[in-house]
């Protein structure tokens, strides 16, 4: 749903105080004769420790088919992946992902830390070597932790940030080799604590 508000008046957006409530993912557009303003609702922010699959996110990019929940990035469905995995050891919780992503949650300045472990899913590294992607977790555009090269060889990186403050935590993934094949990558058991 968008709600357009529209500056009829000669005054500039900078003198106009307006507040509008609207429920969370409603799109407000303000618009006049020389600027444009959009901004959406976000989310509540935790008010507990959470997993990260657990949280609705603001904004999702995935490299092949959906960011999925608690599993490996399977294919181009929702759905499709497997247990997220690294080295045969499963994990219940995480985002499974595959380069290029960028997943965004809205923490509201409530975080206090995020955890993970993120690396290439057993679900690329059965099926192929070549799979090599980089992380890197941004508190509102500010880099928190870049990891080295991700590989089926090199096993996990552990993830632990401080997020305090941090109102939008960024989870990107990019190719690490110029081949975007079997890059598939999980955020195992990402979670924000908070208080």
């Amino acid at each position: 749903m968008i709600a357009t508000l529209v500056n009829v008046s000669a005054r500039p957006w900078n003198s106009a105080a307006v507040t509008l409530r609207a429920p969370v993912g409603w799109t407000v557009q303000a618009t006049s004769a020389t600027a444009d303003g959009v901004t959406t609702t976000p989310p509540p922010a935790p008010t507990k420790d959470a997993y990260l699959s657990d949280l609705p996110w603001i904004g999702a990019v995935n490299g092949w088919g959906p960011v999925e929940r608690d599993s490996s990035n399977g294919k181009n469905g929702a759905g499709d992946g497997t247990p997220i995995a690294f080295g045969g050891t499963t994990y219940p919780k995480g985002l499974g992902v595959h380069a290029y992503s960028d997943v965004s949650f809205h923490l509201g300045g409530a975080g206090k830390r995020f955890t993970a472990l993120v690396g290439i899913d057993d679900f690329s590294a059965r099926q192929s070597s070549v799979g090599a992607t980089r992380a890197t977790v941004y508190g509102d555009d500010r880099v928190l932790l870049a990891t080295p090269t991700l590989t089926a060889a090199t096993g996990p990186v552990p993830v632990d940030v401080d997020v305090r403050g941090v109102r939008v935590l960024r989870l990107e993934v990019t190719d690490a080799n110029a081949r975007t094949s079997f890059d598939h990558t999980s955020w195992a058991l990402a979670h924000v604590t908070v208080g």
